[in-house]
Parts: structure tokens; C-alpha cells; sequence
């Protein structure tokens, strides 16, 4: 995917999360979400958190990538996946109780212009900066993945639980 088409679809996801957020009725949210253990606002809540993994992410690889020292790092993240996923079960579940939707909807377009903004200064150079991903920790991670890749995984990762949402 090119920088125009990664900066459309963040524009297009920002546009659907918060249509889904408005059509929201108070059931849609607190219903259980398909494949889950979150309800719907739950749910929503750990879409927006994806980005704000990707806005942490992006940094780190710019660090890695240019150091070439990922793979132990990668590896000893491996190892801490349970934990790991503990805290990504327990801070959507606590996040998506405690931040109202109206919120998630400002912290979604907020998160996704700051990596709009970020995307437009990267070089080519940059965006073609590699690390090591823990591969236990996302399906969607890769063992080896660029910068331009992170970019792009938030929205495999929100396309994932998008479907997954059970509004009327």
C-alpha cells in the first residue's frame, strides 16, 4: 500500500467508527460482541486502542530498524504473551466501561490524524525501517514487519473486530 492509499483508509476509518459509534443504541453496546468476550463498547474501545498501539509502534520500529537488534527483543516479548494478553483483555474491558463513546469517537480521530500527520513526514527511507514483532502476541503481526506495514496494520486489526461487532 502507497502513503495516498494508507492515509484514505485511515480518513475512511475514522468516517466508519464514528457512524458505527452514532448508530449505537445503548442495547447495540452493551450486547456481546460475536468471537469475543467483550460487549460492542468494549469492543469499540479496543479498535481505538489498536491505534494507539500502532501511534507506540512506530517509534520503536524507527528505533529497532536502525539499531538491527529486534530479534531478542521480539523473542522475550514472545515469551511475556500471556501477560500480555491479560492486560489487552482487562484494559478493554476496563476501557470500554470507563470511556464513554462519545470519547472513544474524539480519541479515534484524534489518534488517526496524529499518524496522518506522522505518516506525511516520513521518508522513504523511514517507512522502509524493519523490525522483529512478537507473532504471538496479533495474528497480524509478521515476523518482520516496516514501518509503512505498521501503518497499515492498525486497520487490518480494526477491520478484524469490526466484523465481529453485533449492532441491530
Amino acid at each position: 500500500m502507497d502513503r495516498a492509499e494508507i492515509m484514505a483508509e485511515l480518513s475512511r476509518v475514522e468516517a466508519d467508527f464514528a457512524e458505527l459509534v452514532g448508530r449505537a443504541g445503548r442495547s447495540d453496546l452493551r450486547r456481546r460482541s460475536s468471537g469475543t468476550r467483550w460487549t460492542n463498547r468494549q469492543l469499540l474501545y479496543h479498535m481505538v486502542f489498536g491505534y494507539l498501539i500502532v501511534r507506540t509502534l512506530i517509534p520503536l520500529v524507527h528505533l529497532l530498524g536502525r539499531w538491527g537488534r529486534s530479534k531478542r527483543f521480539a523473542a522475550s516479548l514472545n515469551a511475556a504473551r500471556r501477560p500480555f494478553h491479560v492486560v489487552n483483555y482487562l484494559g478493554s474491558l476496563a476501557g470500554g466501561q470507563v470511556v464513554q463513546p462519545a470519547a472513544m469517537v474524539t480519541l479515534m480521530r484524534r489518534t488517526l490524524r496524529s499518524l496522518q500527520r506522522r505518516l506525511d513526514r516520513e521518508s522513504e527511507q523511514t517507512l522502509a525501517l524493519t523490525m522483529h514483532f512478537p507473532t504471538d502476541w496479533d495474528p497480524y503481526f509478521r515476523p518482520t514487519m516496516c514501518v509503512r506495514e505498521v501503518y497499515v496494520y492498525g486497520t487490518e486489526h480494526y477491520e478484524h473486530h469490526r466484523c465481529q461487532l453485533t449492532f441491530e
